[in-house]
């Protein structure tokens, strides 16, 4: 789950290609705003087409890395996904996310994650509870529910790298592995330098 200058990333798709090589990457997933996050660039429809087409190119260049297009699609106020299942359907991995609409309440909040989550193109839930150190506090969810449903449905959880968000916190990955939940640890890098970061998750 790394971004780039397709949406708020900095770095372009070879740049990040090449700093995940040079760090030993055995593969990297481009996952670019969706379309609803206009402050973070999210991509159109047809922009995400010509990322995909763009990243099938560049994985044919890198024989040293597989590279995969994704997205990090907005999980809206409903719990309806970002893109329509036919253009999600093309993608390699989905990550639902929560970026709008933080003060729901928990049952609304848990409810909305819990439907993204039984779309059968969401592989994982990025930063489940929003929270950014020193800055925002989580929102109001209900994690342990989240893990019994990403345990029925074979969602994996993410435990986002980035030094301010480390999200999930430590005891809920505990929680999750236990319930026999996978645990997916990126970086959500969104230039160059930010791949290192998976330390801090590892």
């Amino acid at each position: 789950h790394v971004h780039t200058n397709y949406s708020d990333g900095k770095g372009t798709i070879e740049s990040m290609a090449e700093a995940a090589i040079s760090l030993g990457y055995e593969y990297l997933v481009f996952c670019d705003h969706s379309q609803s996050l206009r402050v973070a660039n999210g991509l159109s429809p047809e922009k995400l087409k010509q990322k995909l087409a763009a990243v099938r190119e560049a994985d044919e260049k890198y024989g040293e890395i597989r590279l995969l297009c994704g997205s990090e699609v907005d999980i809206l106020k409903d719990g309806a996904l970002d893109y329509e299942d036919g253009l999600l359907a093309e993608l390699d991995f989905v990550v639902g996310s929560v970026h709008t609409s933080f003060g729901v309440g928990e049952q609304a909040m848990t409810e909305r994650i819990v439907r993204a989550m039984n779309n059968p193109h969401v592989r994982v839930i990025g930063h489940p509870t929003g929270r950014i150190l020193e800055r925002r506090e989580p929102y109001e969810v209900d994690v342990s529910r989240l893990i019994r449903e990403a345990a029925a449905t074979n969602t994996v959880l993410e435990l986002n790298s980035y030094p301010d968000r480390l999200d999930l916190a430590v005891p809920y990955v505990r929680e999750a592995m236990e319930a026999g939940v996978r645990i997916s640890i990126d970086t959500d890098a969104h230039d160059e330098r930010a791949l290192s970061l998976v330390r801090y998750g590892v």
